[in-house]
């Protein structure tokens, strides 16, 4: 089917990926209308969508710039006219800090994060061989908790001094993520822990603030956390993404509106085919391992409405849909709408989104950003 406009999203070719392109506007007000009149920006981070077109939108309705994980996802929204990238995984090898210099030079906006001496003096070295006066906007990345990058507490005033004697670096900031805290189910919980973790960061920034006037910059925070963050004052900007989609992890957390996180709606679905029903209470659908991904929550059936379905994956290519009672399963040929597991790696499965309002197409983005992950 090559013109999509118009056509009912329910007569599509499956499995597919859909976005409600009303909800994922709303999804993004809300988050920056949140923010900003608690005095922070959102830096949405991109790893979350792969899709420039959807990273545009968002700068477009208001975020100050855009998180990635990898080089990769830099140079390609970099092409596509992006600024104000801020990579929030380390750059360590040669190759890379080559490509780093490369976009460097296209786009003098570019940050990225350290967290060791090495690193930092090896990033020095390198553009100083260029002869060519280039500098880089540098983050110092702290471990709060995580443990998966990240210098200590303790090691960071240590390294700002070491960044602030390189000619070609330019300390803006720090960065610090509780990964480990975004989906705690207990809002409270949560809430603790993260409100400790970056309080403590916080008097770290402020002595930096003090000590080197380009340390502007304190990132931080998710979608699980973004509504307790806020409480800190010295935090300038958060990197939250799954908002925009949301997943059964994150809809399965507390939040401080309810007990579970209904600020944002999922504006990401999977549409998938019943291709076989001949078991008693097992039908078979075109959707497995290779179109959702088998991480976090379970994926939610919400259409057909009430239908007492529930879905568990079935190989790479199918997933079973288990009828509660006899009467409600399902023939061969109809459609079934979830809501996924967890949405970052479930939509690099795809090429493209299908863009929905309400029950019909609306067109097409490509997901440009799949399979950038070096």
């Amino acid at each position: 089917m090559e013109n999509y406009n118009n056509t009912n999203k329910y007569e599509l070719d499956t499995p597919c990926l859909l976005l409600d392109l009303e909800i994922l506007e709303q999804n993004i007000e809300k988050m920056i209308s949140y923010l900003n009149a608690n005095g922070k920006s959102l830096r949405p981070h991109a790893k979350t969508h792969k899709c420039s077109a959807l990273a545009k939108k968002q700068i477009e309705m208001g975020a100050k710039g855009i998180c990635v994980a990898k080089i990769s996802e830099a140079e390609k929204l970099a092409n596509a006219g992006l600024r104000n990238i801020l990579i929030t995984g380390p750059v360590v090898t040669k190759n890379k800090i080559e490509r780093l210099i490369k976009l460097l030079q296209k786009d003098a906006s570019i940050i990225i994060v350290v967290d060791n001496q090495e690193n930092i003096l090896h990033l020095n070295e390198l553009l100083a061989e260029k002869k060519n006066d280039l500098k880089l906007n540098v983050l110092i990345d702290i471990n709060i908790g995580l443990n998966r990058t990240g210098v200590d507490a303790k090691d960071t005033i240590k390294l700002a001094e070491l960044i602030n004697k390189c000619s070609n670096l330019i300390l803006c900031g720090i960065q610090a993520y509780a990964g480990n805290l975004q989906h705690i189910q207990s809002y409270a919980e949560r809430k603790k822990l993260s409100i400790n973790s970056l309080s403590k960061i916080a008097e770290i920034f402020s002595k930096l603030k003090t000590e080197i006037p380009t340390c502007k910059i304190f990132s931080t925070s998710g979608t699980g956390t973004f509504d307790i963050d806020i409480a800190i004052p010295e935090i300038t900007e958060l990197q939250a993404g799954s908002y925009i989609f949301m997943d059964m992890e994150y809809l399965g957390i507390e939040s401080q509106f309810s007990e579970s996180n209904i600020l944002f709606k999922p504006s990401l679905t999977v549409l998938s085919t019943v291709v076989s029903s001949n078991q008693e209470k097992i039908g078979t659908i075109d959707a497995g391992l290779k179109s959702i991904y088998k991480d976090g929550g379970i994926p939610k059936i919400i259409f057909p409405r009430n239908s007492n379905l529930i879905y568990d994956w079935f190989g790479d290519e199918y997933g079973k849909l288990t009828a509660i009672e006899e009467s409600t399963l399902l023939k061969i040929g109809e459609i079934v709408e979830l809501i996924t597991s967890h949405c970052d790696p479930t939509v690099n499965l795809y090429n493209k989104y299908i863009l929905t309002r309400g029950d019909k197409v609306a067109g097409l983005w490509d997901i440009d950003l799949r399979g950038c992950s070096e």
